[in-house]
């Protein structure tokens, strides 16, 4: 499925989304909205590459998420952002192919939580775990790091049946659960809007905000 996201008479360069689940446009449409506005956002939505690399692992996807880059690209885009942490590091790893920036949306938040040292990774789909825990180490670059995660039951099949508040409260539960950690890392996109369920005093970093804030910049020269 392919949307654009607007604004409406945007004259600018438009950045295409590539997304895994049909939730995700009105929130990243929201942030432009109240961030950047006049930037021209492309969805892309395909569901069954989350559903294939959760089964067969990520490079099983490879292909098909470098050819919807370069679908993206031939329309126009002058950067493409992955909303999806399990499939990011292939996306990323097409960069070279099309000559515009292709960036996923976990890194700049893998990039603070390791700069922090003590992290906490939550998700929602055991596939997501592994890319994001692998992106955290290379952004600590050496420095020290103790790394744990949770997999949060029960979240998922909420999200899958459309319960997306009962999703977010699930997850928030999981968040004031942790302790003993110094940053709390929400893996996966659609694990957001958690944060303003949750009362715990320990910092929660997500995705969206940071990664759309990195493309914007980088779909604009910087």
């Amino acid at each position: 499925m392919v949307s654009d996201g607007g604004p409406a008479g945007s004259a600018g360069p438009v950045l295409a989304l590539l997304h895994t689940s049909a939730v995700h446009p009105p929130v990243f449409d929201a942030l432009r909205d109240r961030h950047h506005p006049g930037v021209g956002l492309r969805h892309l939505v395909h569901e069954e590459l989350l559903a294939r690399a959760a089964a067969e692992g990520p490079d099983a996807v490879a292909d098909e998420v470098s050819a919807a880059v370069g679908r993206a690209v031939a329309a126009g885009a002058g950067a493409v952002l992955c909303t999806c942490s399990t499939i990011g590091a292939v996306a990323e790893a097409s960069a070279g192919r099309y000559g515009v920036p292709v960036l996923r949306v976990d890194r700049p938040m893998a990039a603070e939580a390791a700069a922090r040292g003590r992290v906490a990774v939550l998700a929602t789909v055991a596939s997501t775990l592994g890319p994001t825990e692998a992106l955290i180490r290379a952004e600590a670059a050496g420095r020290p790091l103790e790394l744990r995660h949770v997999l949060v039951p029960g979240a998922w099949e909420r999200f899958e049946a459309g319960d997306t508040e009962g999703y977010a409260r699930t997850v928030a539960a999981a968040i004031d659960a942790v302790r003993d950690t110094a940053v709390i890392v929400l893996a996966q996109a659609s694990m957001a809007p958690a944060a303003k369920y949750a009362r715990t005093a320990i910092p929660v970093l997500a995705g969206p905000e940071s990664g759309l804030r990195a493309a914007v910049t980088a779909l604009n020269g910087g």
